[in-house]
């Protein structure tokens, strides 16, 4: 039976939801949870390249253990931590991790390969589906990044995007230190900001190569050289991979936020939640609004039916907006308020599927089955 499986990471632990493909209807979802009890879950990944079944594969971070990266092939019925620590920065580096920001399935033609992206800002790598990771050193090592700063959340690697049409080829973005692109498979590593402001520098550097709070990126699906950025103040799009960047986010109420997400199917449509400011970390104008582009930002629209109409206060954070791979898609996103809210539509109508839960870090959903 095909289903839809949610996963909702929160401060403390993670909940799984499952709904057969067809239902669109808020009872035929079965929650289970929490796992990893008063862990926060800060990532989670669906790979679902395995032939025995989908693997997931969970970033948990223990207040006494420490971070680990956690795996289930049964849909979370069981779980296996390695018995050495997975994800480890070399003794040279000087460094420890602080938590697993991301966990990213490679492409189809490397089944095995999963992305790891840490605090610290860098990028890990395993070929054995995830039970052991490797630090990509050719990142860490790269000149510009003695100058990359902690945002306000941390120093993170928190986007990985595989190319679709080529397993080498992989952008990630850093907080404070922007988007980087490899083309060999992580042998070098390039710059890709320009046109991305960083607003905290003076008027003079606004613009640098590198060191911008890049929020997230998401990739169109029509389109795989066209990117959707979400920065620490502007909403961007490239045309052309990353080399160059554009403002897309004149008609948004602010362009401040942190989540932007990619339909899974449609070119030229992605969503955003936008927030009031940075000194001001709630929804855009008190409303709680998901924004729908359908012209690769040219115009965006809100989108309320099924939505709070009184003042909302629930942020959504970078990894806790995503879409299924369903037709129509579902879109999801939980906020800090610990609510989870569920489109079967593509964000024409919502329905709220959890309250009350801990702080929502991050969301994801895929077809499974």
């Amino acid at each position: 039976m095909t289903e839809i499986l949610l996963a909702v990471g929160t401060r403390k632990g993670l909940f799984l939801a499952r709904r057969a493909a067809g239902d669109r209807h808020k009872g035929g979802w079965e929650f289970d949870g929490p796992h990893f009890n008063a862990q926060a879950v800060y990532s989670v990944g669906i790979d679902r390249r395995r032939p025995g079944g989908p693997r997931l594969l969970i970033g948990g971070d223990s207040a006494h253990w420490g971070p680990s990266v956690f795996h289930s092939d049964d849909l979370g019925a069981t779980w296996t931590e390695p018995k050495q620590a997975p994800v480890k920065f070399p003794q040279d580096t000087g460094t420890s991790l602080e938590r697993v920001w991301q966990l990213q399935p490679g492409g189809e033609s490397e089944p095995d390969v999963v992305y790891a992206g840490t605090e610290p800002g860098a990028l890990f790598v395993s070929r054995d589906g995830g039970e052991s990771f490797t630090l990509v050193r050719e990142l860490w090592d790269h000149p510009t990044r003695k100058d990359w700063v902690p945002g306000g959340g941390g120093l993170g690697l928190h986007t990985i995007l595989v190319d679709p049409r080529d397993a080498r080829a992989v952008t990630v973005a850093v907080s404070t230190g922007g988007a980087y692109r490899t083309a060999d498979g992580g042998a070098s590593w390039e710059p890709c900001n320009r046109g991305v402001q960083a607003a905290f520098l003076p008027e003079s550097q606004r613009f640098p190569e590198y060191g911008q709070c890049v929020h997230k990126v998401a990739r169109d699906a029509a389109d795989p050289d066209r990117l959707y950025l979400q920065n620490h103040w502007g909403v961007y799009r490239s045309d052309d991979g990353g080399t160059a960047w554009e403002s897309v986010g004149d008609s948004l109420p602010s362009d401040f936020g942190f989540p932007v997400a990619a339909h899974p199917h449609r070119g030229g449509v992605a969503y955003i939640f936008p927030l009031n400011a940075d000194i001001d970390r709630v929804p855009a104008e008190h409303q709680c609004r998901v924004h729908r582009t359908e012209d690769a930002g040219a115009s965006w629209q809100p989108l309320a039916t099924g939505l709070p109409e009184s003042a909302h206060y629930g942020p959504v954070l970078r990894d806790a907006l995503c879409t299924d791979d369903a037709d129509p898609a579902g879109i999801y996103f939980g906020n800090r308020n610990g609510e989870v809210f569920a489109s079967a539509d593509e964000g024409d109508s919502w329905q709220q599927l959890a309250g009350h839960l801990p702080d929502v870090l991050c969301v994801r959903a895929a077809v499974i089955g």
